[in-house]
């Protein structure tokens, strides 16, 4: 009962009365203790409940596009689909999002016709046909191998669950996936390792014997050098050489098992077509156990054999690990410095000497079989302390389409869109292309949106500040907004992105706050200062407090005179700036002046009001004025001395129209702003921007992110006329990392029920029917800009810890609640019952002295706070 009225309080401060109801399986997760039971609110009286529960099982359809990612940030990835399957193969340090190699997990009951089973669900239809090369017949594939008939998958992320049945079996199977994922320990959630535990229970009521196998065809070899199948403990290794002229070719991917009794066929039948893999399954299919020594080369795949018996209703556990090691790339990127004006002031940070990308585990580790090594011997350890990640993070009592948001979107951090070089900085691409990365070094103004890294693993966050500050800015304050891989200087022959280098001043503070580094702080505060005077002189440069002159943004386009989403950036920067400074007693005043001017300029002439607008300027600036240009067409120029510069939004309702405001709140920063004004401008991006059918909305642009019935978040619309015949060239879109700043901004201002009903419209597209649950989409695949929706659990409880005073701030704006937090040394829970602050840090330290309650009372910790012992 307390935890149905618990849940009942919840949803009466929401001012909510209906609940949707859902039976779920008692026995998922069982290790897993939510504080509140498995029910969906429906928050809009007027909103159709989505068929499947948030946060929940997926079966049936919405299993049709499920794929988790495992692995380990900047190690590559592979995902498990929703069936079982293995695909997303991307271990090269590159993405190859349609690798679906020819591997799989069987069980074979002795004495049984037709006892073999592939360990996978039914095949979703969607691979039968319309894929690439789907005309041939899918050959060599595993989709024509029997399978079990039924199947569901349950994500509780870094862990997936699958549950395998099937009538005509006497076996039940529960698939158990995961990699290590421990917030604060980013080495050992960087580790390129996975692990698939099966769990085999005999429902007859005899004693069966079974032989369980896992296959694989060699998908490591490459073209033009030596492969072979190579042996390790209780497995194998699939193995490539690398060339003098190509050494990226090399690479190990181990397949093992904890169990003494496996035995080991490193060499497939080596014969022409499909020879190889028929002769496999025959082996499979007759319940045999195959020993076979290895051969020099060649070998076309390997499997490895366990038997198993079991006795009526007896259960038996066998771990499968997997670990790979490919140390060397041919990736290179960024233009080389020209001349003096392109390197940083003053080197600092280590330089990795390599003239190509190296993965940080190839520093760590010698070879695949130390790799392995670390795996088998430090799995209990992992295990656990990932299932304490696990259990903080699911211990909660806030809406399940929240915690599926940030959930779904941790995956990013395992997928190929991160890397990490030998000396453990971090660098981005903003997503995966099928088979490159799209859009290349941590792009400022995309990666501003990203919140989740910051708080779970600071010290890589850092990495970024350091980055940007220390070797992409030169002595002028000029940053590159894409940074070179391997990290090094870069030329400096484009422009500044102004939303992602302001954004960067407040992310120095935000990293201050969150790590209590003050020496940090010193050091890096001359480049912030070097950056700031930069952005005042190239876009403010008559000192007004609005960015007029043309200024890069994230729509890859300039906005020409001031606009409120690059302003508030601006008006951000300028408070972060002053609170540093003033901390380290230095000079603020001249950007303490500059934000009273904009503050003016953003409330006054910017506000139409109902929300804020661009002022449209291309006259009486210090570039050329865009008329007098020569060499364009006869209608371009007609159109620029009619409407302006190309790629404006004007009078349009922008949903990332105050984007600088979201940031800073997420920083731990208050822009002294009109609230009233905010929060009436976001109100008009959901009333204006979220469509619950986009069927009559015309996007001449990427219409997939959100088309026909689907609903989604537009970028920007026009309800009171205006637009114009070009306007910025994604206006017409529908962004998930978009949908959830203005979700948690919503939030953040009391509009609580809007916030969640932009939450559902995105997540409802992501149900596994037509798009992957994990692995939200924008320019390429897990885009890093999808990770503002870590920024919901902020928003909904206001929680923060700030290690520099070491205050935990708590805001809620849902009454009483209990929640996940992440600080710079350790994790826990955060709960306020009766008003009344209490954290319990399962992992690490979190040294608080004192609680901040909505900023209206402080609290001692003492005896409100449960450290780990």
């Amino acid at each position: 009962m307390k935890e149905n009225n618990n849940r009942r309080k919840f949803l009466k401060n929401l001012g909510v009365g209906a609940l949707g109801v859902a039976a779920i399986p008692a026995d998922l997760f069982a290790d897993t203790k939510p504080t509140t039971p498995n029910l969906q609110p429906q928050l809009c009286h007027d909103m159709i409940p989505a068929a499947r529960v948030y946060n929940e099982t997926y079966t049936d359809a919405y299993l049709n596009r499920v794929a988790f990612p495992l692995g380990g940030m900047g190690a590559g990835m592979f995902c498990i689909e929703g069936t079982g399957a293995i695909s997303h193969m991307s271990v090269r340090n590159n993405p190859e999002i349609f690798n679906e190699p020819c591997m799989f997990a069987a069980i074979s009951i002795k004495g049984m016709e037709k006892g073999a089973r592939v360990l996978e669900g039914p095949v979703p239809a969607w691979k039968k046909f319309g894929q690439h090369d789907s005309g041939l017949g899918g050959g060599g594939e595993t989709w024509g191998l029997p399978r079990f008939k039924d199947v569901q998958f349950t994500a509780r992320f870094p862990f997936a669950a699958i549950k395998l049945e099937d009538s005509s079996m006497p076996l039940k199977v529960n698939i158990n996936a995961w990699s290590p994922f421990i917030p604060t320990d980013a080495d050992n959630s960087s580790l390129p390792v996975a692990a698939l535990e099966y769990e085999f229970e005999n429902v007859s009521s005899k004693t069966i014997e079974v032989v369980f196998s896992y296959n694989s065809r060699n998908f490591m070899q490459q073209r033009d050098a030596r492969n072979s199948v190579k042996p390790i403990t209780n497995g194998f290794i699939l193995s490539q050489d690398g060339t003098e002229k190509a050494p990226e070719k090399a690479g190990d991917f181990a397949i093992f098992t904890d169990n003494e009794s496996t035995m080991v066929d490193h060499c497939w039948f080596r014969g022409d077509w499909w020879d190889a893999f028929t002769m496999a399954w025959n082996t499979v299919q007759t319940a045999d156990l195959r020993k076979n020594e290895p051969v020099e080369s060649g070998a076309p795949g390997a499997s490895l054999y366990v038997p198993l018996k079991l006795s009526a209703g007896e259960k038996k556990t066998l771990k499968l690990l997997m670990t790979w090691y490919v140390p060397d790339t041919n990736l290179r990127i960024g233009d080389e410095p020209r001349n003096n004006n392109d390197q940083p002031c003053e080197k600092s940070g280590s330089e990795p000497g390599n003239k190509f990308h190296k993965p940080w585990y190839s520093g760590r580790f010698k070879n695949i079989r130390e790799a392995a090594a670390y795996w088998q011997q430090n799995y209990t350890e992992l295990y656990e302390k990932s299932t304490i990640f696990k259990n903080a993070f699911y211990d909660s009592s806030l809406p399940p389409e929240a915690l599926e948001a940030v959930a779904a979107n941790l995956t990013i951090l395992k997928s190929p869109t991160v890397l990490r070089q030998t000396d453990g900085r971090m660098w981005n691409w903003e997503g995966c292309g099928d088979s490159w990365g799209s859009c290349h070094g941590s792009c400022t103004h995309v990666w501003n949106y990203a919140q989740a890294v910051s708080h779970l693993f600071p010290s890589l966050e850092r990495t970024l500040r350091e980055t940007e500050f220390e070797v992409s800015q030169n002595c002028d304050g000029h940053q590159q907004f894409r940074t070179s891989i391997p990290i090094r200087p870069v030329a400096h022959n484009f422009h500044a992105a102004s939303d992602g280098q302001l954004g960067g001043i407040m992310k120095v503070y935000r990293e201050w706050r969150i790590s209590g580094d003050n020496a940090w702080l010193k050091r890096l505060y001359p480049k912030v200062k070097m950056s700031m005077d930069y952005c005042i002189k190239t876009w403010d440069p008559r000192g007004r407090g609005v960015l007029e002159e043309p200024h890069h943004n994230t729509y890859d386009i300039e906005f020409w005179g001031a606009d409120p989403m690059c302003t508030t950036f601006y008006l951000g920067a300028l408070t972060a700036t002053t609170a540093m400074g003033k901390f380290l007693k230095e000079p603020t005043q001249h950007y303490e002046d500059l934000f009273a001017k904009g503050k003016a300029v953003l409330e006054g002439t910017l506000y139409n009001g109902e929300y804020f607008v661009q002022k449209i300027q291309w006259t009486g600036l210090n570039v050329q004025d865009p008329t007098t240009v020569k060499n364009l067409s006869k209608e371009a120029t007609a159109l620029l001395q009619k409407e302006g510069p190309k790629y404006q939004y004007g009078t349009g309702c922008l949903s990332d129209g105050i984007l600088g405001v979201w940031i800073a709140e997420m920083c731990g920063l208050d822009i002294a702003l009109d609230k009233i004004k905010i929060k009436q401008h976001l109100a008009s991006v959901h009333r204006y921007n979220l469509k619950t059918d986009l069927s009559e909305h015309a996007n001449p642009q990427r219409p997939t992110y959100a088309i026909g019935k689907e609903g989604g978040l537009l970028l920007c619309s026009w309800p009171k006329g205006g637009k114009l015949s070009i306007p910025f060239v994604y206006s017409d879109e529908v962004w998930t990392g978009i949908e959830y700043q203005a979700a948690s901004h919503l939030i953040l201002t009391g509009q609580i029920n809007e916030g969640l009903e932009v939450v559902r419209t995105c997540r409802d597209r992501y149900d596994g029917r037509v798009r992957n649950p994990f692995n939200e989409y924008e320019c390429g695949h897990w885009y890093a800009r999808a990770m503002a929706s870590y920024g919901l659990l902020q928003a909904l409880t206001g929680a923060r810890f700030d290690a520099v005073d070491q205050v935990l701030y708590i805001d809620p704006k849902v009454g009483d609640f209990k929640s996940f937090i992440s600080a710079n040394t350790g994790f826990g829970v955060i709960s306020l019952q009766n008003g009344q602050p209490f954290l319990n840090v399962l992992y690490g330290k979190i040294p608080v002295k004192s609680f901040s309650i909505s900023g209206q009372r402080t609290i001692s910790a003492k005896g409100k706070v449960k450290q780990l012992t």
